[in-house]
């Protein structure tokens, strides 16, 4: 009884499933929930290996792509190296918007100095920043967007098949653009209970510096900007979810964009 098992296997069929792994490493590493630097570096490679074996049995047929020289593999590698990492980024950046927004915060009650590093990002992040970014990261797997991440990068491979990925810059530019006022825009509309009440306070204090110079306005209100704005933070943790579902689908909106722009040549 011959008991030889055949265990060859085309060579394109490996460099085709390299090129999966190498798009799939670089949004792992990139995007938020899968590349926070809490998950162990081991778990995120063996995430992408198996979503790449998983993404390789479901796309089919196999084209490969055509090259002749090893610069030729090179180059489809940094292709497929910068579509995985610029799909991530685009995630990653829309969670950003809560340290913005955090900043917006703490700017206006006092508590732009007491900044932290935040050892996922490596950043230095305000405490409202990094309360609003582990709100939002919780709402983010409570929701499933975890799931809308991985599902966003197989959908990728069927409009930007492997190493037909084409860089519009003028697209990319302008999908760069529009994020940017939707970040800004955000921010202010996740910030603004805060700003609008300590607006209102510094109005207050103003026109009591007037009718009472002798008083320290800048003492007294330090302290009644900070009670007023935790107070309003409290009042308003309840609108959290809503907020999140905003960045959320600015999130949505900026990979959508980039896969767009890259997909030029599909």
């Amino acid at each position: 009884m011959d008991l030889n098992i055949d265990m060859s296997f085309p060579i394109e069929e490996l460099e085709f499933f390299l090129l999966i792994l190498t798009r799939i490493s670089m949004f792992v590493f990139a995007a938020p929930f899968f590349g926070r630097s809490e998950v162990p570096r081991t778990v995120k490679a063996s995430f992408a290996v198996l979503l790449s074996i998983l993404l390789y049995t479901g796309i089919q047929p196999h084209v490969y792509p055509q090259y002749s020289t090893l610069l030729g593999y090179s180059t489809l590698v940094i292709k497929e190296s910068i579509t995985g990492l610029l799909i991530g980024l685009a995630a990653n950046w829309s969670m950003q918007i809560a340290a913005f927004a955090g900043q917006i915060v703490d700017t206006n009650i006092g508590f732009s100095m007491s900044a932290q590093l935040d050892p996922s990002t490596q950043m230095n992040v305000t405490v409202t920043g990094n309360f609003y970014q582990y709100g939002f990261m919780l709402v983010f797997m409570a929701t499933g967007m975890h799931r809308f991440l991985v599902q966003a990068m197989a959908e990728s491979f069927t409009l930007i098949p492997i190493g037909k990925a084409v860089f519009d810059l003028e697209g990319m530019y302008r999908s760069f653009l529009d994020f940017m006022a939707q970040y800004v825009m955000l921010g202010f509309k996740i910030g603004l209970p805060v700003f609008s009440v300590t607006l209102l306070l510094n109005g207050l204090l103003g026109i009591m510096a007037k009718v009472s110079p002798q008083m320290n306005m800048f003492a007294v209100g330090v302290q009644i900007k900070a009670i007023v704005g935790l107070s309003v933070l409290f009042l308003t943790v309840s609108l959290l979810p809503a907020a999140a579902d905003l960045v959320f689908d600015q999130m949505k909106t900026a990979i959508v964009s980039f896969i767009e722009a890259m997909g030029g040549g599909a």
